[in-house]
């Protein structure tokens, strides 16, 4: 197909989530649930950590950036669900869906950069601590969600660039219920070779070196707990880390279940879309409710914030 009238008027079918009529406002309601909950939820969570002056530490700092970036997630596909259910009109346009492959690419993958530093974070408070304040100031806490925002927009950049230098073939039903990179690949006709490579390496690499980083400082945090003599200091480091422990497992688990693992080639597409689904949708709705039930101090805040009378003092 000529690329020219590709980038203007050329548009893709989403496959969906399901192929039958009778399911379809049950899919709406359950999808439009779900993305207010995450909406709402996240939203809360970045407002409670930046009105409330207890809160202005590093810990929630990350995680007001976190709450962001999955509320930016979530909107990046979810939206375009419910239109395409409610309207029944499954297409996208060529641009429409280059845009929502670049966001999607970077929000998920600041996702993955930001568990990474929430897990340094958390390394430096329980193992150095008393560096803790020098390692983690301000500025030091600023330069470090800076460069995962940008490493973030630059790897989603490359691929997008390279996706777009890609021709699709006339049919061209996506797989999925949004533009994915390896989903659009498989309706090309021109060659993929460097796609495929950029996935593999570029990709891999945003996905296993976070996760490896995070698995090295929990290793080193499991062992300054264990060697720690109050039962109560163990019990105090293991419920800061929980939280957290618990989102990278729900999310990466999913993420290297959909994009890293083979699947068998009869059960794929509903194993597949199971895990996509788990990690953009389910994963930033229930991760305002993890870091805030075993959270106090994230209660209180939120408590404030719903009720109107969140202090606004200048942190010491």
């Amino acid at each position: 197909m000529d690329e020219g009238n590709q980038s203007h008027r050329f548009e893709f079918i989403l496959q969906g989530l399901s192929e039958q009529s009778a399911h379809r406002w049950i899919l709406f309601a359950l999808f439009f649930w779900l993305y207010l909950v995450a909406l709402i939820g996240n939203l809360l969570i970045s407002m409670a950590i930046l009105l409330d002056a207890h809160l202005h530490k590093p810990m929630y700092f990350f995680l007001a950036h976190l709450s962001l970036a999955d509320a930016c997630f979530v909107s990046t596909t979810v939206p375009n669900l419910l239109v395409s259910i409610g309207t029944h009109d499954r297409s996208i346009s060529y641009p429409s869906c280059m845009t929502q492959l670049y966001f999607f690419l970077t929000f998920g993958d600041l996702d993955i950069s930001l568990l990474a530093v929430m897990a340094y974070d958390r390394h430096v408070a329980i193992c150095h601590p008393l560096h803790y304040a020098t390692a983690l100031g301000p500025t030091q806490c600023a330069f470090l969600v800076a460069l995962c925002w940008v490493l973030t927009s630059l790897v989603a950049l490359t691929h997008t660039l390279l996706m777009a230098q890609v021709s699709f073939c006339t049919a061209k039903t996506v797989p999925g219920f949004f533009c994915d990179l390896g989903p659009l690949m498989q309706v090309a006709c021109s060659n993929t070779q460097a796609n495929v490579l950029v996935l593999l390496t570029l990709g891999g690499a945003v996905i296993l070196v976070p996760f490896t980083l995070i698995l090295v400082s929990y290793a080193h945090i499991a062992l300054a707990i264990f060697r720690t003599p109050s039962a109560q200091g163990r019990r105090k480091a293991f419920s800061t880390c929980g939280s957290h422990l618990t989102v990278v497992f729900l999310f990466f688990g999913t993420v290297i279940r959909a994009y890293l693992c083979p699947t068998d080639p009869g059960s794929a597409v509903a194993g597949d879309t199971v895990a996509i689904v788990m990690y953009t949708v389910i994963t930033p709705t229930v991760n305002p409710f993890i870091y805030s039930l075993r959270n106090h101090d994230m209660q209180v805040a939120l408590a404030r914030l719903i009720r109107g009378n969140t202090q606004r003092r200048k942190t010491k």
